[in-house]
């Protein structure tokens, strides 16, 4: 670096490295920032926590920290939801429960959406 970029630094700041307990909690922000978007599609989803651990394994660097995570949540999760979403049996929504399988590749168990107990109330315009 040249000695006029040097001379604008004027602090080191250290941090320490990422626990476990932060680690998980930033799997869970990305986590309900999907569950936000799947709830605009009317789907209701549950994480498991074995994925939820796996996520916080394979989604954090020592050197990178957590930014490996959302690439690895869009590879795993995302694209195993996206021909559900636009194709498949969540077109008109559903309960989904997001795990791994013995090979940690994502299982994807769906339900169909529930059905309300009261009928919808039908206006006439007269």
């Amino acid at each position: 670096f040249t000695p006029e970029f040097r001379n604008r630094l004027d602090a080191i700041v250290s941090f320490r490295a990422l626990d476990e307990d932060i680690i998980m909690r930033v799997v869970d922000k990305f986590l309900l920032q999907l569950e936000g978007q799947l709830a605009e599609k009317k789907v209701e989803v549950t994480f498991t926590d074995n994925l939820r651990k796996h996520l916080a394994k394979k989604g954090f660097d020592p050197l990178m920290g957590a930014r490996p995570m959302q690439r690895l949540i869009q590879d795993m999760i995302r694209r195993a939801l996206a021909d559900e979403l636009l194709f498949g049996r969540l077109v008109d929504g559903g309960r989904l429960t997001v795990d791994l399988d013995d090979k940690d590749a994502v299982q994807l168990d769906i339900q169909p959406p529930r059905k309300s107990d009261k009928p919808r109330a039908e206006t006439t315009v007269v």
